[in-house]
């Protein structure tokens, strides 16, 4: 290159680097530049264009704010779970403190764990009628019992009942004409509803401990089970466990006008799984059969305050089921729980779903009304010998898994036990 040459592009490349060091000085004192000696024939922007933000440099780029955005977004993804669960808390908490201020009621729909599901005026007055009718019965079962055998005790105590009964006819009757009238009712009202409820409790067991005296007349399957009110603490528990089944037919007695649902006729829970086998029909869902946590909804309706007869047949190959409801196939279906085997070593509870081995009880979905004849067998039934059962033949089989007697339960919470012959019921 000759002299004149060199000093020219050494000239153009002074001019630029004085030229982009002006323009520096507008963009405040941390701003740095740096010279890059550019030949004479090309575009000045367009080197520092090629040179500044290399391809690579923009997709590694593009790439981290990706990144950035989807971290954010999982994070606000998080942040909306929680809010949900602290909401779901607060609601629990709010239905567990009764009524809210200004006179709203709970949300019919929460849970309740702590005793009765809560209940208005109307429902407590229709649940204690329909109570005070059950023990009426009773009391009349007692007085047929009564005349046959001539038993001046048996006479004495149901008077003494009697009086009970009518004592607490006038309490409702009170309590309706307050209602009608408008009035308020007592200062405490879950007080007095504790001492209605010990006073029916303590009813129901005069009644059953008399009862006993007619044991020795009738055979032990005579007897069925009432759960009059939605607690957590009536129950019956089966005093044995079930075998390994792979395959099983649940039969029994129901009677209920309950609503909405009937509630968990039976409940079966093994360690580390509550949902074993369960018969359940809950809030406004149709009845429900759950093996392993894995539901089938059964085509069942007996919430018409009659006497029903149910069976559920289930094998753990494919999952098959069946359901018959008073002698009459009225459903079918597969993959409920196919090959897993119910599982040995839990805890039968009637009249209760355990969210835990043996506890865990939700007033909420206690079943209320009768039960009887209550059978399990480690096979599956044929649609004759369901039919027997359901009309009260003399074929009619019993459970060879767990057989409905009085000496294999035990009862608690003020679930009472009387006598019950469903053929009878029915003629």
């Amino acid at each position: 290159m000759r002299a004149t040459e060199r000093g020219i592009s050494w000239r153009l490349f002074l001019f630029s680097c004085l030229f982009l060091e002006s323009s520096s000085q507008g963009f405040g004192a941390q701003t740095q530049f740096i010279c890059t000696s550019v030949p004479k024939d090309m575009d000045i922007c367009a080197a520092t264009l090629q040179n500044s933000v290399p391809g690579d440099d923009l997709k590694t780029t593009v790439m981290q704010l990706r990144e950035t955005v989807l971290q954010q977004k999982e994070t606000i993804m998080n942040q909306k779970e929680t809010i949900r669960e602290l909401t779901s808390k607060l609601s629990r908490c709010e239905s567990q403190s009764g009524a809210e201020p200004g006179g709203r009621r709970k949300d019919p729909g929460s849970k309740n764990t702590m005793g009765d599901v809560s209940r208005g005026p109307a429902d407590t007055l229709a649940q204690l009628s329909q109570t005070l009718q059950s023990l009426k019965q009773r009391l009349e079962n007692l007085e047929q019992f009564s005349r046959s055998n001539n038993s001046v005790q048996a006479n004495s105590l149901k008077d003494l009942l009697q009086s009970k009964i009518d004592d607490l006819e006038k309490q409702v009757l009170s309590r309706v004409n307050s209602v009608e009238e408008g009035k308020p009712g007592p200062r405490n009202e879950t007080e007095q509803r504790g001492r209605v409820e010990s006073t029916l409790t303590s009813l129901h067991q005069r009644i059953t401990d008399l009862e006993k005296g007619q044991r020795d007349n009738r055979p032990l399957d005579k007897f069925q089970l009432t759960f009059p009110l939605r607690t957590n603490y009536m129950y019956a528990k089966v005093k044995k466990s079930l075998p390994e089944m792979y395959a099983l037919t649940v039969c029994m007695w129901l009677k209920s006008n309950a609503s909405p649902g009937v509630g968990t006729p039976f409940s079966y829970a093994v360690p580390g799984q509550a949902n074993e086998l369960v018969l359940i029909e809950w809030g406004n869902n149709p009845m429900e059969i759950l093996i392993n946590d894995k539901v089938a909804k059964l085509p069942f309706l007996i919430n018409d305050g009659k006497w029903h007869h149910i069976c559920v047949t289930w094998t753990t190959r494919d999952g098959v089921w069946e359901a018959f409801q008073d002698g009459v196939k009225r459903g079918s279906g597969e993959n409920l729980a196919p090959y897993h085997p119910i599982k040995p070593q839990g805890l039968l509870i009637l009249g209760q779903e355990q969210d835990t081995l043996g506890g865990g009880f939700d007033a909420t979905q206690a079943f209320v009304g009768d039960l009887a004849n209550f059978h399990i067998w480690d096979r599956k039934l044929s649609v004759g010998e369901i039919y027997n059962l359901a009309t009260c033949s003399s074929k009619a089989q019993v459970g060879n898994v767990f057989a409905w007697m009085e000496t294999s339960l035990d009862i608690y919470g003020g679930a009472s036990k009387w006598t019950f012959e469903a053929c009878r019921q029915l003629n």
